[in-house]
């Protein structure tokens, strides 16, 4: 039997509660002409075996980067998961577990969360981590506030090379604060370090960049910040967790804080999200820090236990003195992305990247060699690649190899146009030989 949840006599009494007769009467001060004069072209319910084989064959019209060779990027990733991340992580006291305000009644996602933070500032070289954001967009915006906040200056200096929906975020959040954004082009792919340099000024609150950058090429990070520092800027540096396994952490250059977009670690593509915000950050700048974050502690028997040490937002300190209004973590996100990093280890982590780079430079190669392809940037890279597409239209060549089942590249037009007639190309330690050179195949002149 179909549901309908309002009763005939459910709608008479809310009826006679308006003090209107009928609907009609109801929706009387609606012009009859903007009235819809039939019913509704709604095929009649269906039941519960027909419903479920029509959405099986819905769900089935979609392909999922494990049912094809997947070479897209841009921040989403599919990197090999281990099977334990899903097995861990789909516990119910996990799964179901809510956001620890009632922290006596949560320790097991407290400890959690606190072995997560000690990864990610193992990771990324910096002395503390919060407990996780929304994305890698909110943590890149979140720290430009936190730096404008711990510098009293108004002035933000980023690149063209930071995700394009990275800076629309920080764009729409300093839209209306009186904040100077400043974007430097990157025509070569990566940063000028000398144009860098002459938008820096005493007014500068802090400059983003992202290494590797959107293109996938790495960026002079260390020269960069140099001349933050100099200027009495802090350098935020937004990176690709995998990277690390083999590029140098960015607190041994001194980045003053790191965040990252966590999906590549233990996280599926899922079609876009949820996805999860990393943050990290030098000890001074710790009370600072937007969101949450775990300690440990005992308790008054004497046992290790673990606390919420800080939550710096208007529900729990005075509003005048909150950071930011992000009022909860990425949960089983950071979970999983905390149970990927303790399976794979520094070893784990440096063979993924090495991996990546291996099979990305292979796969540029192969591609530069077809006559209508070429690298769009001459720049060392990690396992992202622009190539330029001569003679044809971008989104044609991905339709080729998408009715040859490969996911070929993501289209730069959307964002840049003056790169129309270029594709980012991701590649993962999770593509073969074979796949790559089918790819080369499909896509070059045949």
């Amino acid at each position: 039997m179909p549901y309908f949840p309002n009763t005939d006599a459910d709608r008479r009494a809310m009826l006679d509660a308006i003090g209107a007769a009928t609907v009609d009467e109801l929706f009387a001060m609606i012009p009859a002409e903007l009235r819809l004069k039939r019913g509704l072209c709604v095929k009649p319910g269906l039941g519960e075996l027909e419903l479920s084989a029509h959405l099986a064959e819905l769900a089935g019209r979609n392909t999922h980067a494990g049912q094809a060779a997947c070479f897209l990027g841009g921040g989403s990733y599919d990197h090999f998961i281990p099977a334990a991340v899903d097995m861990i992580s789909s516990r119910s006291e996990f799964y179901t577990a809510y956001t620890p305000y009632q922290a006596e009644a949560s320790q097991g996602s407290l400890q959690a969360f606190f072995e997560y933070q000690t990864l990610v500032a193992q990771l990324t070289g910096m002395d503390v981590s919060n407990a996780s954001l929304y994305d890698g967009g909110s943590a890149a915006t979140e720290a430009a506030l936190m730096a404008m906040h711990a510098t009293g200056r108004s002035r933000v200096v980023t690149a063209q090379s930071v995700h394009p929906e990275y800076r629309q975020v920080l764009d729409t959040y300093l839209t209306n604060m009186g904040v100077e954004l400043v974007v430097l082009d990157t025509p070569e792919g990566t940063v000028s370090v000398a144009e860098l340099a002459a938008a820096v000024n005493d007014q500068t609150a802090c400059v983003l960049i992202q290494h590797p950058n959107f293109f996938g090429c790495l960026e002079e990070v260390e020269r960069a910040t140099e001349i933050a520092h100099d200027s009495g800027a802090l350098m935020i540096v937004s990176v690709d967790p995998i990277s690390l396994g083999l590029l140098k952490r960015p607190g041994e250059y001194g980045a003053d804080i790191v965040v990252a977009e966590g999906q590549a670690l233990g996280n599926p593509m899922a079609f876009g999200g949820p996805y999860l915000g990393l943050m990290a950050c030098r000890e001074k700048f710790l009370r600072r820090m937007p969101g949450r974050l775990v300690g440990q502690t005992t308790d008054r028997r004497g046992n290790r236990c673990w606390v919420l040490t800080l939550q710096t937002r208007e529900q729990h300190i005075r509003r005048e003195k909150a950071t930011s209004n992000i009022c909860t973590n990425q949960g089983l996100c950071a979970l999983r992305a905390t149970v990927y990093l303790a399976l794979m280890g520094p070893s784990g982590m440096k063979a993924a990247a090495e991996l990546c780079l291996q099979k990305a430079r292979y796969a540029a190669e192969k591609l530069s060699a077809a006559a209508s392809l070429s690298p769009a940037f001459d720049r060392p890279t990690f396992k992202e690649f622009v190539v330029r597409v001569k003679g044809r239209p971008v989104e044609q060549l991905i339709e080729r190899a998408k009715a040859e089942n490969i996911f070929a590249g993501v289209s730069l037009g959307r964002w840049y146009p003056e790169l129309s007639d270029c594709m980012l190309v991701a590649v993962t330690e999770k593509r073969t030989k074979e796949e790559i050179d089918r790819l080369a195949t499909v896509i070059a002149d045949r």
